[in-house]
């Protein structure tokens, strides 16, 4: 009783700081809402940022007390996270029960958070995790829907499972969408996965990224990623369909590999679909604009794809704001797939009802930051100190977030002393300027003068003066993604 009297108040709460916006987004368009960042906003300036932009339904990947905290009284559709950690303990009923308890029933009151989804697990059968989540994932799905359905949501909320476009393909034999399967060493899985989640009623939910089919492939046809180009080189043309992008043709791979199995009507949720921003040399703003306009007009137009044409499709943009701290293992533009900048500031015109009318994003309200100060390389450092300036700026690169810097990026062309500032700088801002984090053996100094940060392109950032630091190590792959790069260039001062 005193836990649901405690979160009337903080629905209350939130309700008054929360102005509802007139503005409106595509039919069935909502966002993912990822936090690991090492300076995070405060949940109501991140209610308030969503409700202004009209997204009505959201997508998160755990059920932590801090982000339902910013989603209650809001009326925003909830889909909330089991996390891949969590799956084997959920195997056990008993648990399963326990974590709908804290984790749904906590939050199911009037003005309380309008949870639809729970995704149990977040991608399980990628590849990359070799098999570790393969057995434990369909037994927590069946717990999870299970207990929902015992404590009288199963009606309203549907547990499903997020997966990767890594779990179908077509043959190398025959490379085109109508001769969709799932991956041989799932393929068992998926099909149990399938079966339930059709006798439960929830919908199959998968992540699509065109981008990822360009990222490291120069012989991918650049246009056959976006909805405006045309058919690639060696157009895909299947029964007489000709498809001239890749996200219909992969969509239509999933289609195929469920009638495969007997279950082609299944619904579809796509989880997550979006382009980054940075990190690459395709990681640009004018590539996520093509991309969210050619998508937005898409859903707007309820065009479908060749093989389900006209329907009504429910999509999870990813994502709604940078996270300086996620894993950079598949690639720096992790860190940069928001359509906000890390403090809510919107990155290109969108035009999130599809109107083809794109506008800027109204930004975040309410943001606080850190002073106005930044760290910067000492402009004493000679030549001689090359060897130190190199150790220090790999340091600042392994604890910090320098992914900007890489070739091809919004920092890439910065000379060697550039590159030191930014390294310091980024390290700097992510300790909470804290003194003892611009010194670097005496190679940095702090300024208050932003003429000695003016770069260009290249945004020498402020933190946000968050409500809390959030805390998260940065990955430790970061120190040779981010800092290789960084100290090869500082073998010589220019």
């Amino acid at each position: 009783m005193a836990a649901a009297t405690a979160w009337r108040c903080v629905a209350a709460v939130v309700v008054g700081v929360v102005i509802m916006a007139a503005a409106a987004v595509v039919d069935g368009l909502g966002v993912n809402w990822g936090t690991m960042a090492t300076h995070r906003l405060p949940p109501k300036v991140m209610a308030r940022l969503l409700q202004d932009n009209g997204f009505k339904k959201v997508k998160i990947f755990d059920a932590d007390a801090t982000t339902m905290s910013g989603l209650a009284g809001t009326g925003i559709e909830a889909m909330i996270a089991v996390p891949n950690d969590m799956l084997a303990a959920v195997g056990d009923y008993g648990r399963a029960r326990e974590w709908v308890k804290e984790s749904v029933t906590r939050y199911s009151f009037d003005g309380g958070v309008d949870i639809r989804y729970v995704a149990v697990g977040n991608e399980p059968f990628l590849k990359a995790y070799n098999g570790e989540f393969d057995r434990a994932t369909v037994p927590a799905l069946r717990n999870i829907q299970r207990a929902l359905d015992e404590a009288g949501y199963g009606k309203r909320i549907k547990a499903t499972v997020p997966v990767n476009a890594d779990v179908y393909d077509s043959p190398a034999s025959n490379p085109v969408p109508s001769a969709g399967r799932f991956r041989d060493d799932v393929a068992g899985t998926m099909a149990d996965m399938v079966r339930f989640l059709n006798r439960s009623g929830a919908p199959l939910t998968v992540n699509i990224y065109p981008f990822l089919s360009l990222y490291g492939n120069d012989d991918f046809p650049l246009d056959y990623a976006f909805f405006d180009g045309g058919p690639p080189p060696r157009p895909v043309v299947d029964n007489g369909i000709n498809y001239t992008n890749v996200f219909d043709a992969n969509f239509d791979t999933l289609v195929s590999a469920l009638k495969r199995i007997g279950f082609g009507s299944l619904p579809i949720v796509i989880g997550e679909v979006g382009w980054p921003t940075d990190g690459d040399k395709h990681a640009t703003v004018p590539y996520a604009q093509r991309f969210y306009s050619g998508l937005l007009k898409r859903l707007a137009a309820r065009r479908g794809t060749p093989l389900r044409p006209r329907a009504r499709i429910e999509v999870y943009l990813f994502g709604l704001m940078d996270e300086d701290t996620k894993s950079v293992a598949p690639g720096n533009f992790e860190r940069h797939w928001g359509i906000f900048t890390f403090d809510g500031r919107p990155k290109f015109p969108l035009d999130l009802r599809g109107a083809g009318r794109p506008a800027m994003p109204v930004p975040a309200k309410g943001v606080k930051y850190l002073p106005r100060r930044w760290c910067v390389l000492n402009p004493n450092v000679t030549d001689d100190d090359a060897g130190r300036l190199a150790d220090n700026v790999g340091y600042a690169c392994s604890h910090s977030d320098c992914t900007a810097l890489g070739y091809g990026c919004s920092c890439g062309a910065l000379d060697a002393r550039g590159n030191a500032s930014y390294a310091f700088n980024v390290y700097y801002q992510a300790q909470g300027q804290a003194d003892a984090a611009c010194d670097f053996q005496g190679l940095a100094v702090v300024t208050e003068d932003d003429r000695d940060v003016a770069q260009g392109a290249c945004n020498f950032s402020v933190q946000v003066a968050a409500a809390a630091l959030a805390g998260a190590a940065v990955a430790a792959d970061a120190a040779v993604a981010c800092a290789a790069a960084v100290v090869a260039a500082l073998l010589v001062l220019v």
